[in-house]
C-alpha cells in the first residue's frame, strides 16, 4: 500500500499509474498512454521471468537463465529495437521520458546483471542505456549506495526461505 495525496492505493499497477501520471510520465494523450501500457506489460512479463530465476533452485537456473536470454534478445529486445528506430526518438514513446522508458531501463538492468553481452546485437537499446543512465535522477539511483537494491544472493535467499517456512 502506497500513502500519497490522500489516497491508499493498493495494487503496483495502480500505484506506478498515478505516480507516473502525476509526474507527466504517463503520456499527453489516450494513444500515448495505451502504448505505454503496452511497452510496460511486456518489460513487465520479461521482468516476471528474472524475478522467478532467483526462487528457482541451482539445479534450474541454468535452465531458467538460458529461457531469460532467449526471450530478451529473440522477443522482447528486437520490438523495442524497432520501436526506437521507427519512432526516431530518444524514447520509446513520443519526444519525452515515460513511464515505459523506465520499466525498459530496469528491464535492460535486470537481464544485463545476469548476461553483461546482451545487448550486443541491439545498437538503438545501448545507446538508450547510456542515455537514460545519465538523466540526473537515475544517474543518482544508480550510485553506489543508493536504493538499487543488488540482486538477491544466496544468504538473502536462504533467509527468505527459513522467514517464509520453505525448504
Amino acid at each position: 500500500m502506497v500513502a500519497i495525496d490522500g489516497l491508499r492505493l493498493v495494487q503496483t499497477r495502480a500505484i506506478l499509474n498515478y505516480i507516473a501520471a502525476k509526474h507527466n510520465l504517463y503520456g499527453k494523450t489516450l494513444k500515448e498512454r495505451a502504448l505505454i501500457d503496452m511497452y510496460v506489460e511486456g518489460t513487465t512479463d520479461l521482468m516476471g521471468l528474472i524475478r522467478v530465476h532467483y526462487k528457482l533452485e541451482p539445479e534450474e537456473k541454468e535452465k531458467n537463465l538460458s529461457l531469460i536470454i532467449e526471450r530478451a534478445t529473440k522477443r522482447y529486445f528486437p520490438v523495442y529495437e524497432k520501436v526506437l528506430k521507427d519512432s526516431g526518438q530518444h524514447f520509446l514513446v513520443g519526444n519525452q521520458l515515460t513511464w515505459a522508458d523506465v520499466q525498459l531501463i530496469e528491464a535492460i538492468f535486470m537481464v544485463d546483471e545476469k548476461e553483461p553481452t546482451v545487448l550486443s546485437e541491439f545498437p538503438l537499446l545501448q545507446a538508450f542505456k547510456v542515455r537514460m543512465s545519465n538523466i540526473p535522477t537515475i544517474k543518482k539511483f544508480l550510485q553506489p549506495g543508493s536504493q538499487r537494491k543488488p540482486p538477491p544472493d544466496e544468504a538473502f535467499l536462504a533467509t527468505a526461505k527459513r522467514v517464509f517456512n520453505r525448504k
